[in-house]
C-alpha cells in the first residue's frame, strides 16, 4: 500500500508538473487560476515552490494562495558547511529546518566559506534566507565572481516586489552597484555607485541598514549611500515609493551575459559571458561567501515587528500597513500544496519541512535574468550551507517605533522624487521569464 501511495503522488506530481510545462503567466492585470493559484517570483503560476518564497500574493489568485512568510529571526550564518542549505526542491516552508533555500549549486570550500557556481548550461546559484526581515541589518562578507556576463548580488527583495541591491558587474571589479525598487517599478535615476578595491581578490563586507526612514548602504563600515523615505513621496500615486515590506535576504550570481537576454542587460553585465574563459575554476565562475548577519528591527508595534510566526498581506496595496504579523502556519505538506489548501498531497509528504518522496516538479523556472529587478527595467527570472548561530544581534537601526506607516492618506513632506505615476500595471509583465523547466523521474516499482 505504501508502494502505490507514493506511485500515486507521483502521477499526481508528474500531472501537475505537465500541466505547468504550459505555464500560465501571471501580473497584476492577470491574476492566476484556482487550479494553479501562486504567481510566483519569476511570474508564473503553479503550486508547491510557486506558492513559497517569493509568491507575490497581489498577483495570485486570492491574498490567501500564498503561504504565509516566516518573520525574522536575528542569526548570523558563518557557512562552515552546507548544513543549513535546502534545495528548493526539498523545501516546504519551515523556517526552522533551514537558513537558506538554494536553487543551483552551492559548493564548501575550505571549511569556512561557500561557493556560488555558474558553470557553462547554468543560470547560476540563489540562496534565498528562509526568513523574512521587516526592517533592520544584513551584512554579507564575500569576494565577487569576474568576467564580462558574469554578476554578482546581494539583495533584499519583498514578495511584492520591494528591493534594496548591491550588484557587481564581473568588468568593473573596483564599483558596488548600488539600487532600490519599490514594488519592482522601474526607475532609472536610482543607481549610486560606491567605489572600492577589487572585488574578486579582497573580501568586502556589504551592508544595508533598513529602516521606515532610511536605507543605509555601507562598506566595510563606512557610509557609501544613504537613501531617505522624506524624497521618495510620489504625489500622483499619493504614496512613498520606498522599500517597506518584508524582505528574503538573496546571495546570487547569474549570467547578465546570457545570450537569451535582453541586450539591455547583455550590455550592462560587461557583454556576453565567454563560457571557454581561463577565469573559470573546475569549469565554473564562482564567487565565495565567507559570512552573512541579520538582525531584526524589534519594533515594539507594526510596522517592523517579528512577534509571531509570519507575515500576511490583508489588501493587494501591497503597502507596509497591510501586512499582518500573525500566527498562521507556514509549512505545507508536500509540493502539492498552497495557501488555498496546506495539506495536500499529506498522505506521502513529511510534516517537518522535508521534502516527499518523491520528485516534484512543481519549481518555478529560471531564465538567467536577475533575482530582482534587471537594469533596463524588466523583471526577471534570475536565479539561477550553512550553520547558524543565533546570535540575537541588535541591528543598529534599534528598536523601531512604528513612526511610518504607509497609507492613501499620507501626504509627502519632501519632494517628490518621480513625476512620473506609479503604474501599478508593470509588474511582471517583462518578456524574459523563464517557461518553467518540470521534469518528473518516475521510477519504476
Amino acid at each position: 500500500m505504501v508502494r502505490a501511495s507514493v506511485f500515486l503522488a507521483a502521477a499526481a506530481t508528474a500531472s501537475v508538473a505537465l500541466a505547468q510545462t504550459n505555464a500560465i503567466s501571471c501580473g497584476l492585470d492577470s491574476l492566476c487560476p484556482q487550479s494553479a493559484p501562486c504567481c510566483s517570483q519569476y511570474g508564473q503560476c503553479g503550486v508547491g515552490a510557486y506558492c513559497l518564497g517569493g509568491c507575490d500574493p497581489r498577483s495570485s489568485f486570492s491574498l490567501d494562495s500564498c503561504v504565509p512568510e516566516p518573520v525574522c529571526q536575528s542569526k548570523t550564518f558563518d557557512f562552515s558547511n552546507l548544513d543549513g542549505i535546502t534545495s528548493e526542491n526539498d523545501y516546504l516552508g519551515d523556517a526552522t529546518t533551514t537558513d537558506w533555500v538554494m536553487s543551483g549549486q552551492a559548493v564548501s570550500y575550505q571549511g569556512d566559506s561557500v561557493l556560488l557556481t555558474m558553470p557553462e548550461g547554468s543560470v547560476g546559484t540563489l540562496l534565498a534566507s528562509s526568513t523574512y526581515m521587516w526592517y533592520g541589518n544584513v551584512k554579507a562578507t564575500f569576494k565577487t565572481s569576474r568576467g564580462a556576463g558574469v554578476v554578482t548580488a546581494f539583495i533584499l527583495l519583498s514578495d511584492v516586489k520591494d528591493e534594496i541591491d548591491y550588484e557587481f558587474v564581473g568588468v568593473e571589479l573596483t564599483t558596488a552597484q548600488t539600487n532600490y525598487y519599490y514594488q519592482g517599478i522601474p526607475n532609472y535615476t536610482h543607481s549610486t555607485n560606491i567605489s572600492l578595491s577589487d572585488t574578486f581578490e579582497n573580501f568586502h563586507t556589504y551592508e544595508i541598514d533598513w529602516t521606515p526612514d532610511t536605507v543605509t548602504w555601507l562598506v566595510d563600515g563606512q557610509v557609501g549611500r544613504v537613501l531617505n523615505r522624506k524624497d521618495t513621496w510620489n504625489a500622483t500615486a499619493n504614496r512613498w515609493a520606498y522599500p517597506q515590506t518584508p524582505a528574503r535576504v538573496q546571495l546570487s550570481l547569474w549570467p547578465g551575459g546570457l545570450a537569451s537576454n535582453g541586450a539591455g542587460t547583455i550590455s550592462w553585465a560587461g557583454g556576453l559571458v565567454d563560457w571557454n574563459s581561463p577565469l573559470m575554476q573546475n569549469g565554473y565562475y564562482y564567487a565565495t561567501f565567507d559570512s552573512v548577519t541579520m538582525s531584526c528591527y524589534n519594533a515594539s508595534s507594526p510596522p517592523g515587528t517579528n512577534t509571531g510566526v509570519s507575515y500576511t498581506y490583508n489588501n493587494v496595496a501591497g503597502t507596509n500597513d497591510t501586512v499582518i504579523d500573525g500566527d498562521k502556519p507556514t509549512v505545507l505538506k508536500s509540493l502539492l500544496g498552497s495557501g488555498l489548501n496546506m495539506d495536500a498531497g499529506g498522505s506521502s509528504a513529511s510534516a517537518s519541512g522535508s521534502s516527499q518522496a518523491t520528485s516534484p516538479a512543481t519549481i518555478p523556472g529560471l531564465s538567467g535574468g536577475s533575482p530582482g529587478s534587471n537594469p533596463d527595467g524588466s523583471v526577471s527570472a534570475a536565479n539561477p550551507g550553512s550553520t547558524s548561530s543565533a546570535s540575537s544581534s541588535s541591528s543598529s537601526s534599534g528598536s523601531g517605533d512604528g513612526s511610518f506607516s504607509q497609507g492613501g492618506s499620507s501626504s509627502g513632506s519632501g519632494s517628490s522624487s518621480s513625476g512620473s505615476s506609479i503604474n501599478q500595471e508593470r509588474v511582471l509583465k517583462g518578456s524574459v521569464f523563464a517557461a518553467i523547466v518540470a521534469v518528473v523521474a518516475m521510477m519504476a516499482l
